[in-house]
């Protein structure tokens, strides 16, 4: 089997401990594109949280991202959103409802922005996190309902280990039209029920004119799921999540030992290592 687009996830997966990409993967996915291998970022962060990645990879051309979880297509050069799954305002409203009965931190994405109720240590460690300047608007109910905005989508963080609770609660009244996940501990992420990376995936690979066995995918957490079972080789790297190490057909090693590029030069590249 010839594959022919390579998708991956970029936190814990693709990037290493710094949060870069190190010499081998980038060498490693150079080089399969270099032999005319697509390969596209899937991620929960935001654009422009993920485009510097694609840029140091040296890539010139105006390939798509998979950004929030799949709520987000857009492309690397013109910046175009080529597809859209953002939430129901009037869904978001409720589900911020939900989590104000926690008292937990709430973050809604927005077009490349992050909006807060105010600053607080949840919104603190988020911008050491992600690099990302929250812009501070008082109730999220309230903004959104004054605007109109469907956000790509909404991030619960608590540390108090309520979050497992909310994600039922959430579930059992939005399980038909949202998507709800603990991408990471302390973190829940809602977007909408067909804003997902497997399907944000599929949907591009239907564009490309490809075929699922012609995909490999990586990832590490349970947003990472579907994508991973979606594809063809779907790859869990050795720190992945329990759920998504005994769903994917092959185990990688870790993020920080170049799990990526172990699998690209073995199954794309035929090195030898």
């Amino acid at each position: 089997m010839r594959f022919r687009l390579i998708a991956a996830d970029l936190d814990d997966t693709l990037l290493d401990k710094n949060s870069l990409i190190s010499a081998r993967n980038k060498n490693a996915i150079q080089e399969a594109v270099s032999r005319g291998v697509k390969f596209t970022i899937a991620t929960g962060r935001m654009f422009k949280t993920s485009i510097s990645y694609m840029q140091d990879l040296g890539f010139n051309c105006d390939w798509p991202l998979i950004n929030c979880h799949g709520a987000l297509i857009k492309t690397a050069q013109s910046r175009r959103i080529i597809l859209d799954r953002s939430l129901d305002n009037h869904l978001a409203i409720a589900v911020i409802d939900e989590a104000k009965k926690f008292d937990f931190h709430i973050g809604i994405f927005v077009d490349d922005e992050m909006f807060i109720c105010e600053e607080n240590e949840y919104s603190r460690y988020y911008q050491a996190l992600t690099n990302i300047v929250p812009q501070q608007v008082g109730d999220l109910r309230f903004f959104l309902k004054q605007k109109g905005i469907k956000p790509n989508k909404i991030s619960i963080i608590s540390w108090d280990g309520d979050v497992d609770q909310l994600e039922s609660k959430l579930k059992a009244r939005f399980g038909k039209t949202l998507s709800i996940l603990q991408s990471r501990p302390y973190f829940l992420e809602v977007t909408d029920k067909k804003a997902t990376k497997g399907q944000a995936l599929q949907w591009l690979v239907e564009q490309y004119g490809l075929r699922a066995e012609e995909i490999i995918a990586f990832g590490d957490g349970l947003n990472d799921l579907d994508m991973v079972t979606y594809a063809g080789l779907g790859v869990a790297v050795g720190n992945a999540q329990p759920a998504v190490l005994k769903a994917a057909g092959l185990i990688a090693a870790p993020h920080y030992e170049d799990g990526v590029a172990e699998v690209i030069e073995k199954y794309v590249l035929n090195h030898s290592r």
